[in-house]
């Protein structure tokens, strides 16, 4: 990961890239959702709060729910996870984002945990 990403403590990260928040899965839940095989994700325009679900992602072994680390309105999807769901597996920090959204609220981000705070509460070092 790098500095600029944000976490959940539902495994999803954020990143600004030119003004919008791009979202995708860790690669800690990637890793532990196993192979991805399908995923669905929100129409444009849609509006989520911080904590709402806005996809799914359905691995070999289970489907999981997706939850929008920031309140705002998804700008662009990751059409290419629609053919390859394994993007999120092969590059979840790159390929494998999912939506773009316009953040309504920038201080949420300041809720979320850095890459050193996430990757101690992976290890089990910090009750969120």
């Amino acid at each position: 990961m790098d500095e600029a990403i944000r976490c959940t403590s539902e495994h999803e990260w954020v990143r600004i890239e030119e003004g919008l928040g791009v979202v995708g899965l860790t690669d800690y839940a990637q890793s532990e959702l196993g192979d991805i095989v399908y995923v669905e994700l929100p129409e444009i325009g849609a509006r989520f709060e911080k904590g709402e679900v806005f996809g799914t992602v359905e691995s070999v072994k289970s489907v999981s729910d997706i939850y929008s680390p920031v309140s705002g309105v998804v700008k662009e999807t990751n059409v290419e996870l629609e053919a390859h769901p394994e993007l999120i597996n092969q590059d979840s920090y790159h390929q494998g984002w999912m939506v773009k959204l316009e953040i309504e609220d920038t201080s949420e981000l300041d809720d979320l945990m850095t890459d050193a705070e996430y990757e101690e509460f992976i290890s089990g070092g910090v009750e969120e």
